[in-house]
């Protein structure tokens, strides 16, 4: 398996022998369960579905808890599929934990980034402000934001107050720094999108580049 799901615990620090450290974001990675295995002959495409943390009956919408009690597995809050390149190697009901990666592979993390609200320009883009002295008062206004005359309107697209955070966001080659088999627990070293005991996943690294 290259795909695994879990909750972001949050971040502490890990010291190698040689006495440097690396700042690591803690991941509890599963257990998941195999709930659906998905073929070319019936679907169209090789893929494997996951389900992440059990949750009660009664929060289950019907057409899930039909799909879970068919094949024989506790209803659980979080489903995503990983497809594959052939057909899958495992059964429905196995389980996947930590100990599906391993300690130096790359892994790009998906989350949902914190969410802030109305922000305006200087936060949510980076934008300077402009000076406090001499009575100005443009301190964190957007200043100017289209043409004159000529074409007389605001391109699309324009980097402007908003809506910031609470999107998706994917963090490539992320390196896994220890693996605790035990707890379930992977260290990745640097950080990943969203807050503490936030849903994320966990795949291999599809470009490879390598990272410190």
């Amino acid at each position: 398996m290259t795909l695994i799901l879990g909750r972001k615990i949050g971040m502490t620090q890990l010291f190698a022998e040689d006495g440097t450290v690396a700042g690591v974001t803690v991941v509890e990675a599963g257990p998941c369960v195999v709930t659906q295995i998905r073929t070319e002959e019936n679907d169209g495409y090789d893929a494997v579905q996951l389900g992440f943390e059990d949750m009660p009956d009664r929060l289950v919408a019907k057409p899930q808890r039909g799909h879970f009690a068919k094949n024989e597995i506790a209803p659980k809050r979080f489903l995503r599929e990983e497809r594959l390149s052939g057909p899958a190697e495992c059964e429905l009901g196995d389980v996947v934990k930590a100990d599906a990666f391993e300690e130096g592979d790359l892994v790009d993390v998906i989350g949902t980034t914190k969410g802030r609200g109305f922000a305006g320009t200087i936060k949510r883009h980076g934008f300077s402000r402009g000076k406090e002295t001499h009575g100005s008062h443009n301190v964190r206004a957007p200043g100017s934001i289209g043409c004159s005359a000529t074409p007389s309107r605001v391109f699309k697209g324009k980097r402007s107050s908003g809506h910031y955070g609470n999107a998706r966001n994917t963090t490539k080659n992320l390196r896994i720094m220890r693996i605790d088999e035990e707890r379930n627990l992977i260290f990745i070293r640097g950080g990943v999108p969203g807050p503490p005991n936030g849903f994320v996943q966990v795949r291999t690294a599809k470009t490879g580049i390598k990272k410190g």
